[in-house]
C-alpha cells in the first residue's frame, strides 16, 4: 500500500500544489474526486465509441462483454482510487486496511468474467477447430475450477492486506487437506484416473467402446456420451446409461471400435457337417455375405476353416464393414440367411450326436 499512497501524494501535488485557494481537505477531496470522475466519464465515453466500431467486425464478437466488464473494473478503480485519497485526506488510517481488502475482493468478478470471455475465445476459435472433444472437456474443466481458485486467491490476499496472518490458515488447509485425502481416497483416485483419461485419451466422446459392467443380459457395448472427472457415462445400444468410476476403467483393457476408423472386421462362426463340400459352403456363405450394402467389397470377405469340431467342420466369414455400429446387424443378417441358404442348397448345420449301442448279455 506505501506504492499506492505515494500515487496519491503524487496526483495531489499535481494537481493541488500550486493551488492556495484549495487549503481545506474537504476542497481537496472535493476536488480530486472530481477530476477522477472526468477521467472515469472520459474513459467510458472512449470505450463506447470502441465499441460501435468493434459491432462491424465478426471476429469480435466477443467485444460488448469485453468492453462491459472494462467499464465495471474502471467503476472499481474509481471507487479505489476516492476512497484512498479520502482517506488519506481525512487521515483515516484505521480503514485504510479493511477498505483495500473489500476492494480486493470487489474487483474479482470482473477479473473473472474477463477470464471466462478470454477461456471462451480459445475455446471457439481453437477447441471447435480441433477433431478430438478432449480439448472441449479440457475448457470446461477450465470453467469450472478457475472461478473458486481466482476467489481463493483474492481472500488470501486481502487477508494478508487486512494484516491476518494466514499461515496458519494454509498450514491447517494442508493437514485437513492430509486427512480429506485418507478419507476420500477413493474419490481422488477417480479424479486422478479422469485427468490421465484426459491426458491419455482412451477414448473420446461419441467412440463406441466395450464395457464389462453391464446389467446381465443386456449389450455389452454402447456409445461414451460424458468423460467427468470423477466417471464415465457410457449409452448402451439397449439406451442404457452405464456409470463407470474412472478408476476402474484405468484397470481394465480398453476395446474402441471408433478410435482409428468407423471400418472394422467382423467374424462369424459357423458349423457344417463332416460330409459337405466346403468349396459349396463357402459359396453360398459368400454369396449370403454379399446382399448387405453395408459390407465392403474391399478387402474382400472370405471363409477359412478354423477348426474340426466334434461334430463339425468349423467355418468362420471374415467381412469388413464400413460402420462398427452395425457388427451386430452384420451379426444377424448372416447367421439369419445362411440358415435358409444351407437348406436350400441341401448344407447340414449339425448337432452333436451319440450313437447308444445296447448289449444284451445272457446269464
Amino acid at each position: 500500500m506505501y506504492t499506492w499512497d505515494q500515487l496519491m501524494a503524487a496526483l495531489e501535488k499535481s494537481l493541488l500544489s500550486k493551488a492556495s485557494w484549495a487549503n481545506t481537505p474537504l476542497l481537496k477531496a472535493f476536488i480530486i474526486i472530481l477530476v477522477l470522475l472526468a477521467i472515469l466519464m472520459g474513459t467510458k465515453i472512449l470505450l463506447h465509441f470502441f465499441q460501435n466500431r468493434l459491432k462491424a467486425i465478426p471476429r469480435a464478437y466477443f467485444a460488448p462483454d469485453l468492453l462491459k466488464n472494462i467499464r465495471k473494473l474502471l467503476d472499481f478503480l474509481f471507487i479505489l482510487a476516492a476512497g484512498a485519497f479520502l482517506i488519506r485526506t481525512f487521515h483515516w488510517p484505521a480503514l485504510a486496511r479493511p477498505f483495500y481488502a473489500i476492494c480486493i475482493i470487489l474487483m474479482v468478478n470482473p477479473i473473472n468474467n474477463f477470464l471466462m470471455l478470454l477461456l471462451d475465445a480459445f475455446e471457439k476459435h481453437l477447441a471447435k477447430k480441433t477433431e478430438t472433444k478432449v480439448d472441449d472437456i479440457i475448457f470446461d474443466l477450465l470453467n469450472k475450477f478457475s472461478g473458486a481458485i481466482i476467489y481463493s486467491i483474492a481472500v488470501v490476499i486481502a487477508l494478508d492486506v487486512i494484516g491476518v496472518n494466514v499461515m496458519p490458515f494454509v498450514a491447517g488447509a494442508g493437514v485437513a487437506g492430509i486427512a480429506i485425502g485418507f478419507a476420500a481416497k477413493d474419490t481422488l483416485s477417480n479424479l486422478i484416473a479422469g485427468v490421465l483419461l484426459i491426458i491419455d485419451r482412451p477414448f473420446e466422446i461419441g467412440d463406441r467402446i466395450e464395457i464389462w459392467s453391464n446389467p446381465k443380459g443386456t449389450a455389452s457395448w454402447g456409445d461414451v456420451i460424458d468423460i467427468g472427472l470423477r466417471a464415465t457415462r457410457i449409452k448402451t445400444t439397449d439406451n442404457l446409461v452405464v456409470v463407470i468410476p474412472n478408476n476402474e476403467i484405468m484397470k481394465r483393457d480398453i476395446v474402441n471400435y471408433t478410435a482409428m476408423s468407423t471400418m472394422i472386421r467382423v467374424r462369424i462362426n459357423i458349423g457344417v457337417a463332416y460330409d459337405t463340400d466346403i468349396d459349396k459352403a463357402k459359396k453360398v456363405i459368400l454369396e449370403v455375405a454379399s446382399g448387405a450394402d453395408w459390407i465392403l467389397d474391399r478387402p474382400q470377405p472370405k471363409v477359412v476353416v478354423r477348426n474340426f469340431g466334434e461334430s463339425s467342420v468349423d467355418l468362420q466369414l471374415r467381412v469388413w464393414i464400413r460402420d462398427a455400429r452395425r457388427r451386430m446387424d452384420t451379426i444377424s443378417y448372416v447367421t439369419d440367411r445362411v440358415k435358409s441358404a444351407f437348406d436350400a442348397n441341401g448344407i447340414e448345420i449339425p448337432y452333436p450326436k451319440r450313437d447308444i449301442h445296447i448289449i444284451r448279455r445272457k446269464n
